[in-house]
């Protein structure tokens, strides 16, 4: 499997990104185990959830190199070097596809200026797998990934979610899951959604209701992996020539829209400031 260069001369070998289970190992692909058994070592997340992955196929593994989110930079250079040497390697996270908020992203763009090929298996997805379960619109969608856990940077992401017109895909953990369903109902309003949990595991769940349904239901600690999947912000109507911005505001506020996004939609389609429309929404409000 390893590449050849100009003159037969060895070239830069093939990294795999190969999609691994999120929680049913019979999710494994044969062609994702036939790449586990053939290459020379793989590039894991955690090695240990790895050794578990070769023991399920009954292969001895090969040799299995950490890299980790905190030290994906810096621990680049052996594979790297594996890759000019004409070795074929494996990229593979704890669950799921690689480098979609895991993992990989780093060496990938690393092999491809290395000149390596780069070669996907696809496979087992929790985005993809959450959002085809949902019954939400799956023609443009968002995988927004893990939220800011707090603070400025967390408010400022939530903003900007309310303003995208595309179904958002969100991963969190189950003991923060409820605070990030009531902060997604306070900035986003009470948008359809669902909640999967445990996906593809024995006790797997999927609900879907208005987020603030979903925040009543799930107020206490949620067990397992959660991945939230909310209907995207409206298309915002453009105003009529005749429509005044205070009758604009008026309507929106009526339908629920949340004022941060309106605030933003407004005066990006007028040609205002967010200050001026954000003020003009708090007068109406105080009617």
């Amino acid at each position: 499997m390893s590449g050849a260069g100009r003159g037969g001369a060895p070239g830069p070998g093939t990294l795999y990104v190969v999609a691994t289970p999120i929680g049913n190992l019979g999710d494994l692909s044969p062609r994702a185990a036939e790449v586990l058994r053939s290459v020379s070592a793989v590039a894991a997340e955690d090695t240990r959830r790895t050794l578990k992955l070769y023991a399920h196929l009954g292969a001895r593994p090969p040799r299995l190199l950490s890299l980790p989110a905190f030290a994906e930079r810096e621990r680049l250079g052996p594979l790297l070097d594996r890759l000019r040497a004409g070795q074929d390697l494996a990229l593979v996270s704890d669950a799921g596809t690689p480098a979609v908020s895991d993992p990989g992203q780093a060496l990938v763009e690393a092999a491809w200026e290395a000149g390596a090929r780069v070669v996907p298996i696809p496979g087992p997805s929790a985005a993809l797998a959450a959002l085809s379960a949902s019954g939400l619109p799956s023609d443009r969608f968002l995988v927004a990934g893990f939220l800011p856990r707090a603070g400025t940077a967390r408010a400022d992401a939530l903003a900007w979610l309310a303003g995208v017109p595309a179904t958002l895909v969100i991963f969190e953990a189950g003991n923060r899951a409820a605070a990030t369903l009531r902060d997604l109902a306070a900035a986003l309003g009470n948008r359809p959604a669902a909640l999967a949990r445990e996906l593809t595991k024995l006790h797997e769940e999927i609900a879907r209701g208005g987020l603030s349904e979903l925040a009543a239901s799930f107020a206490g600690e949620v067990r397992g992996e959660v991945t939230l999947v909310v209907a995207g912000a409206a298309q915002a109507p453009r105003p009529a020539a005749e429509e005044q911005l205070e009758d604009e505001l008026r309507r929106r506020l009526q339908a629920g829209e949340p004022p941060v996004a309106v605030a933003r939609q407004v005066a990006r389609a007028r040609g205002l400031t967010r200050r001026e429309v954000y003020t003009r929404l708090e007068a109406l409000k105080r009617r």
